[in-house]
């Protein structure tokens, strides 16, 4: 984790995924009530992966917005999230 992709010569593989902006404060259904339209959200996906690959120096590999995807990977790595029950947010 003290180094970046840049120190490493590494790749990146960025997907974009809606599903990260979703609310589980009521129901047994997440809210994506708050998370970008397409109109937005293309255009800001689109810029991220431009400036990723300026900084990098090198094309990036993406998946197609929208799409559904089957993405498989390996963690490896000492970084866990949890999710706070209590505060669903």
């Amino acid at each position: 984790m003290n180094k970046s992709v840049m120190d490493i010569n590494g790749d990146i593989l960025l997907i974009s995924q809606f599903t990260l902006q979703a609310s589980t404060k009521k129901g047994n259904r997440p809210s994506y009530i708050k998370a970008a339209k397409p109109v937005t959200a293309i255009p800001l996906y689109e810029k991220l992966i431009a400036e990723l690959e300026l900084g990098l120096g090198k094309p990036i590999q993406t998946g197609q917005f929208g799409a559904d995807m089957k993405v498989s990977l390996t963690n490896d790595g000492p970084v866990t999230i949890l999710l706070d029950s209590k505060n669903k947010q």
